[in-house]
């Protein structure tokens, strides 16, 4: 497999000519979690207030909520930002979207998805649920959903940042950087591998043990 370049440094190059959309384009590991605990709070909020499906029904659809999260990354991961186009103009879009960071994996401002991107995407998603969801269900689901995404965002910031001693989160991060490190075809989980044991994208264990 062709290796791509890869940067050592915790910076990145500039992405574009605009001040404001370059600022946009980067983002503190803390600014997700800002904005979505208190979206995450108002919307439980109104599933207890205003919905009568009670706390074992608000816990059953957050669980809902959290398992199609966890399809819906790896789906994106693999599909979307793994998506290679063929044009220029293909090309920079995949670049801004994902490719920046598999060449600068250390730059710490573009770990997390910027709120430009995460707020619209968010704001879809819940439109598309909604179509298929009951209202009464939809807030609980919700919560897991973008529960999920707080913790995936979290967990690849914790991912390229954190020194693992052992256990579930030492072996989580090899995941990861076997997928930035050696093959970029396999890998696509970031807060879980679950899927790539279903889908057959997982590491052999040779290729586990090499790192």
């Amino acid at each position: 497999m062709k290796k791509n370049y890869i940067s050592n440094s915790s910076e990145s190059q500039r992405m574009f000519k605009s001040d404001l959309l370059e600022s946009l384009s980067k983002v503190p590991f803390y600014v997700p979690l800002i904005i979505y605990i208190p979206f995450i709070i108002f919307i439980s909020w109104k599933s207890f207030t205003e919905t009568p499906i009670g706390l074992l029904g608000y816990l059953a659809l957050l669980v809902a909520g959290l398992f199609v999260w966890t399809v819906t990354e790896y789906i994106l991961h693999r599909f979307v930002f793994h998506f290679h186009p063929t044009s220029d103009f293909g090309k920079r879009i995949h670049f801004i979207f994902h490719g920046v960071h598999h060449d600068y994996p250390n730059d710490a401002k573009r770990l997390v998805m910027p709120p430009s991107a995460s707020i619209p995407l968010a704001a879809l998603f819940y439109f598309l649920f909604s179509l298929v969801i009951p209202t009464d269900y939809m807030y609980a689901f919700f919560v897991g959903f973008i529960g999920g995404y707080l913790f995936y965002d979290m967990t690849h910031y914790a991912l390229h940042h954190s020194n693992f001693k052992g256990g579930f989160w030492k072996k989580l991060k090899k995941h990861h950087m076997l997928h930035h490190y050696s093959d970029e075809t396999k890998g696509y989980g970031v807060s879980s591998a679950i899927w790539d044991d279903v889908f057959k994208t997982q590491f052999q264990e040779k290729e586990q043990g090499n790192r």
